[in-house]
């Protein structure tokens, strides 16, 4: 059984989030570290990835190799901000289907609203990586999560770039099956579910709004 919580220590994903951490890093300078770091997230989140071999012909002979397995991977990105993991991972990753939904976070309750959802139809065959870069309160990842149970994803895992130890437990609480990918866990939440240390609104850093 893969573990339910990993947290990506190497010194690149480490250094990359202490650069991102910094509130003078600007719009532009956030917007790539994202993209460079949720790459580096992607080699651990497709690690258990299946893979057959098929025969290739190389300049010299024929051989066999490993290459991935089955239907390609689903990609679904929690908007706004999980965009910004979303560039990261198409890079690293051959052809996968990209789906979206769009949740808020009512400010009053900090309860999940859904206001968009369009997902590939044949969910039930294909292993499903939900990006959102903050896993706070849980709630936006709870809600995404239930949609995707809903339609029968095959598998879901969540890659964030920042988790808070209430988000986590909430999440495994209610989905104790499903793993988390991260480049931190920080110390907890404001009274305002916001992420200490943190590093700010990540949808307002990534688009240069407030």
């Amino acid at each position: 059984m893969p573990p339910v919580l990993t947290v990506v220590e190497h010194p690149l994903v480490q250094h990359k989030l202490a650069l991102m951490r910094e509130a003078d890093t600007s719009t532009s300078k956030f917007r790539q570290l994202t993209r460079e770091i949720s790459l580096l997230l992607g080699y651990e989140a497709t690690r258990a990835l299946q893979v057959e071999d098929r025969e290739i012909v190389t300049p010299l002979e024929r051989t066999r190799v490993p290459m991935l397995a089955g239907k390609k991977l689903c990609l679904v990105s929690i908007l706004r901000a999980g965009n910004g993991i979303l560039d990261g991972m198409l890079d690293l990753l051959p052809s996968p289907r990209v789906g979206h939904i769009g949740i808020y976070r009512e400010p009053r309750t900090l309860q999940a609203i859904e206001y968009y959802l369009k997902l590939p139809d044949d969910l039930p065959e294909r292993d499903v990586i939900l990006l959102d870069p903050m896993l706070a309160t849980g709630n936006s990842a709870i809600a995404a999560i239930s949609r995707l149970v809903e339609l029968r994803a095959r598998s879901i895992k969540l890659v964030c770039l920042v988790a808070a130890p209430e988000g986590v437990e909430k999440l495994h609480r209610i989905f104790p099956g499903v793993p988390i990918v991260t480049a931190a866990l920080d110390r907890g939440l404001d009274d305002h579910g916001y992420i200490l240390p943190g590093l700010g609104d990540a949808g307002d850093r990534l688009f240069g709004t407030k």
